[in-house]
This record gives structure tokens, C-alpha cells and sequence, in this order.
């Protein structure tokens, strides 16, 4: 009984957290402001930075903030709801919970069921549900975001480098602080990683040939 309790938890913080990532935020805001599907512009893909450089600052910080409450918003739950009130544990630990609805909100944001499974890479959605489980190891990644974006100019580039990052500190501080399934947590977080590099192929692929955008630091 106790498996079976378990597995609905999980079930249940999973579908909240996919069907929140399936709401699209640069779909469902340049719909409503624009009257446009943003995956017919700039580099075809429904995520952030086409946001930014097909309609501006404005807009892209409106997708920002409805990205960062629904990874956060996914998270909160699957704690309050299905580990807190619940009392669900796997592995000893209510931690897996967490992560497993992260990763099903990035599913959700990637492979969307409103828009035909078709959606953005799932880089912001993954790193604010990560943050609201794990803060110290966001803040080393976005370190690691910085410093490659700056060197490098792509944003491609550092997303996948701080996607990559984001499993060895979780590895590490949750190990350092003792906390008993890291190695599993780290793993989905890995899991998760690999998808965002995999969605990143095109953009290696652009790099390759010259014709991927860089970010630029000077005022026009």
C-alpha cells in the first residue's frame, strides 16, 4: 500500500507540474499581445531568447516572469501537496518528489500536450523549478552561465554549459551536506541536462556554420 501511495504521489505531482509546463509562455503571450505565433519567427523556436530578439526587452521580461512562477509553481506544489500534506517519500526522501516534478515540467515545456507536442528548449522552466529545490547549486550554475555567455557570445553555448554544471554541483553540495539520495537526485538532474543539449543540436549545428546569433553587450 505504502508503494502503491507513493506512486500516486508521484503520479499526481508529475501531471501538475507537466500540464503547468504544457502552458507555453512565449506561445501564450505573443498570441495574446502580438496575434503571432512566435515559432513562425526569428529561429522558430517558442522560448525566451526568440522572444527577446523578435519583439524586444518588453515583451521577452513579460515570458520571463510567467516562466519563473510556473517552474517555481510546479515545484511548490509537488513539496506542499504531495511530500508535506501527503507525507509521499521515495528513497527515503522527499526530495525525489521535487525533482521528478521538475523534470516534468521541462517535459511539459518541451514537448507541450496544448501545441502539439511541439514547444521550446525547456532551459529557464528546468532552472527555476531546479532553483526552488536547490538554490546554492542555481546560483554556481548561473555563475557558469555568466562567464561562458561573456566569453563565448551565445547563449546556446552557456545553457548548455550551466545545464551540464547544474548535475556535478548537485552531486557535490547535496554529498557535502549530507543528504542521502544525491547521487539519484544528481541523476535526474543529469537526465535533464541531456535533454537541454540534445534540443540544442540545431543551435551547434549553426555555430558550426556562422550563422548562429550572438549576444551583444554594446548599446545601439
Amino acid at each position: 500500500m505504502d508503494i502503491l501511495f507513493s506512486i500516486l504521489g508521484l503520479i499526481i505531482a508529475g501531471s501538475f507540474a507537466y500540464l503547468l509546463g504544457s502552458l507555453n509562455s512565449a506561445l501564450v503571450i505573443c498570441r495574446i499581445v502580438k496575434g503571432q505565433d512566435i515559432r513562425k519567427y526569428g529561429s522558430n523556436n517558442a522560448g525566451l531568447t526568440n522572444v527577446l530578439r523578435t519583439y524586444g526587452k518588453g515583451l521577452a521580461l513579460t515570458v520571463l516572469l510567467c516562466d519563473l512562477f510556473k517552474g517555481i509553481i510546479a515545484v511548490t506544489f509537488a513539496r506542499i501537496v504531495v511530500v508535506n500534506i501527503m507525507g509521499v517519500e521515495i528513497f527515503g526522501d522527499g526530495n525525489f518528489v521535487m525533482y521528478f516534478a521538475a523534470f516534468c515540467a521541462m517535459m511539459g515545456h518541451i514537448f507541450p500536450l496544448y501545441y502539439g507536442f511541439k514547444g521550446g528548449k525547456g532551459v529557464l522552466v528546468a532552472a527555476t523549478s531546479l532553483l526552488a529545490i536547490d538554490p546554492l547549486s542555481f546560483i554556481c550554475a548561473i555563475l557558469v552561465f555568466v562567464v561562458v555567455v561573456y566569453v563565448t557570445k551565445y547563449v546556446s553555448v552557456a545553457s548548455i554549459f550551466a545545464s551540464l554544471s547544474f548535475a556535478v554541483f548537485t552531486l557535490l553540495w547535496q554529498f557535502l551536506r549530507g543528504i542521502d539520495t544525491f547521487a539519484i537526485n544528481a541523476a535526474v538532474v543529469h537526465i535533464m541536462a541531456t535533454i537541454i543539449v540534445w534540443k540544442h543540436k540545431p543551435n551547434m549545428e549553426r555555430i558550426d556554420n556562422g550563422t548562429e546569433n550572438k549576444l551583444s553587450f554594446k548599446k545601439k
